[in-house]
C-alpha cells in the first residue's frame, strides 16, 4: 500500500510521537536494534545529500528503509529543499507492507521531536527565550515541537538572508510565538538560555566567547562529515554533551570535529537513550552549559514509520 504526503499528515493529527520516539533511543542505546552504518550521497553542483537510513527494533515485527535528500538551493526550483521515502517489510517474510510517500515530511518531524526531547532532559527549568539558527523547515518544525515540552514563545532567530528571516517571523507569529531577529551570535546567546541551530552550514555560527553560563545548545544540522554549526571548543567547554549515536557522531557533525581536533575524548559522550532511560535532566544546575548533537539515527525513522502505519491501518 502506497500513502501519499496528504493521507500521512491527516494520520499524525493527535499522535503522540515523542513516547515512541523516546523508546526508540532507549532501545538503540541498550543494544535492542540493528542498525546498520549510514548510507550517503553528496552532491557538490548543485549542492546536496541523500542519507539511506535503516533497520529493525529487535522485537518488533518489521524493518523499515529510510531515504531522504536535502538541497538548500531547490527554492530557485520552486520545490522544497527537502524530500524522502519511508518503506516498510514484514521482518519475518520481506513481503513489502507500506511506502510512505512522505517527500521528507516525517524525516522533519522525527527531527524535530528529537529537539524537543533534547530540550525535555537539558534545557534550564526556567527558559527565557529561545534562539533559532536558521529560517527554513526545520527552523519553523523546533519551534513547534518545543510547544509540547516548554511555554516559551519567546524567540530571537539569526539568518543570513533578511527576507527569510522578515518571513520567518511572520510565519510563526501567526502561530503565537513573538519572533525578533538578531544579527550575531553574541547577541543571540545574550538573549537566549535555549538555543537550535538547523542550517547546513559548514562554519562555526555560534562561537565559544560568546556562551553565558546556563546555556543549552541543540544542534540538528550537521548531519554529514563535512557540516559543522558550533565553534568545536564549545564541546570542550560544555558540562553535559548529549549525542544521539555514539558511533555516528565519531564519524559526522560537530562530534566528530571535536574529536578530530583532540578537543574532547569519546569517554565525554553521553548517548541520548541513556538520557531518557534515567528519567532525569542531566544538567545538575542552572548554570551548565549543555549540547546535544543530532545526526539523526534510523530507530527515530522506525518509529515514526511503526506509529503511522498503525494509525492509517486504524
Amino acid at each position: 500500500m502506497i500513502y501519499n504526503k496528504e493521507e500521512i499528515l491527516l494520520a499524525l493529527k493527535g499522535l503522540d510521537l515523542i513516547k515512541p520516539i523516546e523508546k526508540g533511543f532507549i532501545e538503540y542505546s541498550n543494544g535492542n536494534s540493528v542498525v546498520p552504518p549510514v548510507g550517503e550521497l553528496i552532491f557538490n553542483d548543485p549542492p546536496g545529500d541523500v542519507h539511506i537510513k535503516y533497520g529493525y527494533i529487535k522485537t518488533d515485527e518489521n524493518y523499515v528503509i529510510k531515504i531522504a535528500s536535502g538541497f538548500p538551493k531547490n527554492k530557485l526550483l520552486g520545490l522544497s529543499n527537502s524530500h524522502g521515502i519511508m518503506v516498510m517489510f514484514d521482518k519475518n517474510s520481506g513481503y513489502l507492507k507500506c511506502i510512505l510517500h512522505d517527500e521528507g515530511y516525517l524525516t522533519n518531524v522525527r527531527t524535530a521531536i528529537a529537539g524537543a526531547i533534547c530540550a525535555k532532559y537539558l534545557a534550564p527549568n526556567q527558559i527565557n527565550k529561545i534562539g533559532i539558527i536558521g529560517t527554513g523547515i526545520q527552523a519553523r518544525m523546533q519551534l513547534e515541537y518545543l510547544l509540547s515540552v516548554t511555554s516559551c514563545k519567546d524567540v530571537s532567530v539569526l539568518g543570513r538572508n533578511e527576507k527569510n528571516v522578515e518571513r520567518y517571523i511572520d510565519e510563526m507569529g501567526n502561530i503565537g510565538f513573538k519572533v525578533d531577529s538578531v544579527k550575531s551570535s553574541k547577541d543571540l546567546c545574550s538573549n537566549c538560555n535555549l538555543i537550535v541551530t538547523t542550517t547546513s552550514a559548514n562554519e562555526s555560527l555560534i562561537s565559544k566567547k560568546d556562551l553565558r553560563k546556563g546555556i543549552h545548545i541543540t544542534a540538528v544540522g550537521s548531519d554529514t562529515p563535512e557540516k559543522r554549526e558550533l565553534d568545536p571548543e564549545i564541546l570542550k567547554i560544555a558540562d553535559v554533551l548529549v549525542v544521539d549515536s555514539i558511533s555516528q557522531c565519531l564519524e559526522r557533525g560537530e562530534t566528530k570535529y571535536a574529536l578530530d581536533s583532540n578537543l574532547i575524548s569519546e569517554d565525554k559522550l553521553i548517548e541520548l537513550g541513556k538520557v531518557i532511560k534515567s528519567g532525569e535532566k542531566s544538567r545538575k544546575s542552572e548554570n551548565e552549559i549543555t549540547v546535544a548533537d543530532l545526526t539523526g539515527v534510523a530507530v527515530q525513522d522506525i518509529m515514526i514509520t511503526n506509529a503511522v502505519y498503525e494509525q492509517l491501518n486504524k
